[in-house]
């Protein structure tokens, strides 16, 4: 069986031709139940999470990852994630290959965004906000600008060190910022990667035509943007699926629970949208959001990727 690093699934998960595998993946589908999710009490902290997310195609391989999340972690420096996967022979079930699962988890998430932001996204757009500081925002950057050229990207995160500190990684062009709020107006793109029960964005702050990329929130009680930022983007929203979207993320069963949006408002999973078949921007003016809270078969694609590599 081989084994992977971080550093070598990195070097095994390009962007362009992940973002690619994903797209062709979600149009033609693979077998993904709903992932398993355990709520595990840590004393003085947040509580932590215990998921399984399983994938396969009939007759080709399955990938299942385990993880670990813990929002404790950002106190220590640590990353909130942590993960492995395992790949498996669909029909003879030999395991053939184990890989760490945070850079692929980073790559997949950041990838699957940028997916979004390029099919849903205006073409024109310049201005790029990152909101968040972490490991999934440091990969929502290169990730972004693999699909669009953008002028101007900036970083806001609740710690300003951190967002300076994501900023030096990267070209002049990026840069670190302390007002949210004004970032937000002028954004033509926002990508958020928090762990926050309390919402970021404001919707009445959004411009015409931005598109919103939600990828933080995974459990129903968080939230990144507030019921203005959904009921304005009204029929232009995508989920990642809708088993998924629809039980455990916060930004969309919460706007829905209190009537601000309706089932009608959400245009389609990623799969119709990879396939034609949702088409969530109605013109330049439409606020679009993408919600994602992660599937399998993005680790099923990720995965493939580095045990073939």
């Amino acid at each position: 069986m081989k084994v992977f690093s971080d550093a070598q699934v990195k070097d095994a998960l390009p962007w362009k031709e992940l973002i690619l595998q994903l797209r062709d993946a979600f149009a033609k589908g693979v077998s993904q139940p709903l992932r398993t999710a355990h709520t595990i009490p840590v004393p003085g902290e947040p509580d932590a999470s215990f998921l399984a997310m399983p994938a396969w195609e009939e007759g080709g391989k399955l990938a299942v990852k385990i993880l670990f999340i813990a929002p404790g972690n950002s106190a220590r420096n640590l990353p909130a994630v942590n993960a492995s996967v395992i790949v498996f022979d669909a029909v003879t079930g030999q395991a053939e290959a184990a890989m760490e699962g945070g850079e692929l988890t980073a790559r997949r998430t950041a990838a699957t965004s940028a997916l979004a932001a390029e099919l849903m996204a205006r073409e024109n757009v310049k201005n790029l906000l990152i909101v968040g500081a972490g490991t999934i925002a440091g990969n929502l950057i290169p990730a972004h600008r693999a699909v669009r050229d953008y002028n101007s990207v900036q970083i806001w995160a609740r710690r300003p060190e951190q967002a300076q500190a994501l900023a030096a990684q990267f070209d002049d062009c990026v840069t670190a910022i302390t007002d949210l709020d004004t970032a937000v107006a002028q954004a033509d793109v926002i990508a958020a990667a928090t762990i926050t029960n309390d919402p970021l964005i404001k919707g009445a702050l959004l411009k015409d035509g931005a598109h919103l990329d939600l990828v933080g929130g995974f459990t129903t009680e968080m939230r990144e943007a507030d019921n203005e930022a959904l009921e304005r983007a009204s029929g232009g929203i995508i989920v990642d699926t809708y088993d998924g979207a629809m039980a455990e993320a916060g930004d969309i069963t919460q706007p829905l629970a209190e009537g601000v949006i309706a089932r009608d408002d959400i245009a389609g999973d990623m799969a119709e949208l990879c396939r034609g078949e949702a088409q969530p921007r109605k013109s330049d003016t439409q606020i679009t959001v993408f919600k994602s809270v992660g599937a399998a078969i993005e680790d099923f694609v990720a995965a493939r990727m580095t045990a073939a590599s």
